[in-house]
């Protein structure tokens, strides 16, 4: 490795922060879209067609939809709130924990929504097996898979000083 050295502490923190908020560009815009589209629903026709219990469903779907809309714009805002104040760690852990939330507010949302959809096309029991097979694949692919890596660390990465 010859004259190359390990990021500091604070490189190693600047990256995982811009790791971080690069990750939530990719979720965002998918709970935006889903949000957008939760809120035209009740404006729809075939709104007043859901029972009692489709409404609540759906109704569970929009606050977990917003819960999740808080939760993962909240890393950007603590961001800039607390910029250059020397807290990166600190944040690190908050947006993780905040990132972590607002995942799974957004797979109870999509699984809700979802459970509305079908049960609107098709009532019976196969809304809630299609809600419960999703919501089971946000657990096993998003937090579960993880889980398996390999113990073996990958190396950190050198400094951009060296040579790649």
């Amino acid at each position: 490795m010859g004259d190359e050295h390990s990021e500091s502490a604070d490189e190693r923190a600047n990256r995982e922060l811009m790791e971080l908020l690069n990750e939530l560009r990719v979720a965002l815009p998918g709970v935006q879209v889903l949000f957008a589209f939760l809120l035209t629903i009740p404006f729809s026709q075939r709104f007043t067609e859901l029972d009692a219990n489709d409404k609540r469903v759906y109704f569970w779907a929009v606050l977990a939809t917003a819960g999740a809309t808080l939760c993962l714009i909240a890393p950007t805002a603590h961001h800039r709130l607390r910029f250059r104040s020397g807290v990166k760690e600190e944040l690190l852990r908050v947006a993780n924990a905040f990132t972590l939330v607002g995942l799974v507010l957004l797979a109870f949302a999509i699984s809700a929504a979802t459970y509305v959809i079908t049960d609107l096309i098709y009532p019976g029991t196969l809304p809630r097996v299609v809600a419960g097979v999703l919501a089971g694949a946000f657990v096993v692919v998003w937090f579960v898979v993880p889980l398996f890596y390999g113990r073996e660390r990958t190396p950190e990465p050198r400094s951009r000083g060296g040579r790649d």
